[in-house]
């Protein structure tokens, strides 16, 4: 018979095993270096074939529909509705292997296979903090420059599957005229250890456009962005656990002075969205100075004050949704094409 194991040793694990008996799990997630409270977590449990085991976490761990789970860290689907902190789960015979996490996760490898099947060649973008090679996509030449730049904090990753939808709208129809950088990670070393990457220590990588940025990742952003400029810059983020805003797709209405350019941007979206995407409106966009939308040293805050600029902003996009519509990875690459589309038109109209 092979031995329970509950563990986090994969790309994107983040647990801590408290204690368990033959039917029960305590289980917590690790903040690391991250100042205050987060909520990501990813663990995998191998050898409890046909078992039944109940997991217990800390108050606001699981979503609306208890956890993400996959047999391969690539497909991913919920468990189902769970009461409060707890979820059971019975093990059939042939799961030797599963994994459960907050949120639907995004693998660096699933990007690296996606480009490859789009003919796109990858290329390094630095060299992080750990030593790895962090991957970007160069899309495109022209006199227009385009950033999309994703997981600026590690665990947020349905803000990929959103980017891939708008990566395979652009590479099949290329907006004229335009030099697009991608990054898909910004926190390469964050995404891989599993870490929680939001309001980490001393600051996280979203508010390192500093002066002197302190992660080589956002050192080479801001190296092209002053080799090239920054004329559109889209941010994709995911947004805090659960509740209100939290579970809608909403844009980070960041400057004051652009609201007009931020109707005319959001009007597209909203007006050409498909019934297989997630659904979007500009009513649910969080308008600038209010709550904790301040100005900051962020990407958007930052890239919007530039002379050459006319939009930059983060969209955020929902872990879980709702009963009407939860989140899935095809609901997610769906609502990126149709964004894609509206980038396109917004950019083409600027440009006319």
């Amino acid at each position: 018979m092979a031995m329970l194991r509950i563990h986090s040793r994969f790309v994107g694990g983040n647990a801590i095993l408290l204690r368990q008996t033959e039917t029960e799990v305590y289980i917590k997630n690790e903040l690391r270096d991250t100042e205050g409270d987060w909520f990501y977590w990813a663990f995998c449990v191998e050898g409890a074939e046909n078992k039944t085991l109940t997991f217990h976490f800390e108050p606001n761990r699981l979503g609306y529909f208890g956890p993400a789970i996959s047999h391969d860290l690539k497909e991913w689907h919920w468990l189902g509705r769970c009461e409060g902190d707890t979820f059971t789960y019975t093990f059939a015979q042939n799961e030797s292997r599963v994994y459960f996490a907050h949120h639907i996760l995004y693998h660096p490898s699933r990007f690296s296979a996606f480009a490859r099947h789009k003919g796109a060649v990858t290329s390094e973008l630095c060299i992080s903090r750990k030593g790895r090679s962090v991957p970007c996509l160069h899309i495109g030449e022209g006199d227009v420059s385009l950033l999309l730049v994703a997981r600026h904090h590690a665990c947020e990753s349905t803000g990929n599957y959103v980017l891939e939808g708008v990566l395979d709208e652009l590479l099949t129809s290329p907006i004229p005229n335009t030099r697009i950088l991608c990054i898909p990670f910004a926190d390469y070393d964050g995404v891989l250890d599993g870490d929680q990457g939001k309001s980490r220590i001393p600051h996280d990588h979203n508010r390192d456009y500093i002066e002197s940025p302190i992660y080589p990742e956002v050192r080479a952003i801001c190296a092209h962005v002053a080799a090239y400029g920054c004329h559109y810059g889209f941010d994709f983020h995911s947004p805090w656990h659960k509740g209100g805003e939290n579970d809608t797709m909403f844009i980070v209405r960041n400057s004051p002075e652009k609201q007009a350019e931020f109707d005319r941007f959001s009007t597209i979206p909203e007006a050409s969205l498909t019934p297989d995407a997630m659904p979007y409106s500009k009513a649910n966009d969080h308008p600038p100075l209010t709550s904790w939308n301040q100005p900051s040293t962020s990407f958007g805050y930052t890239m919007n004050r530039r002379v050459e600029c006319t939009l930059a902003f983060s969209l955020e996009s929902t872990y879980f949704g709702t009963k009407e519509h939860p989140v899935s990875t095809e609901r997610l690459i769906a609502f990126g094409k149709c964004f894609a589309k509206a980038i396109r038109c917004y950019i083409q109209r600027k440009t006319t």
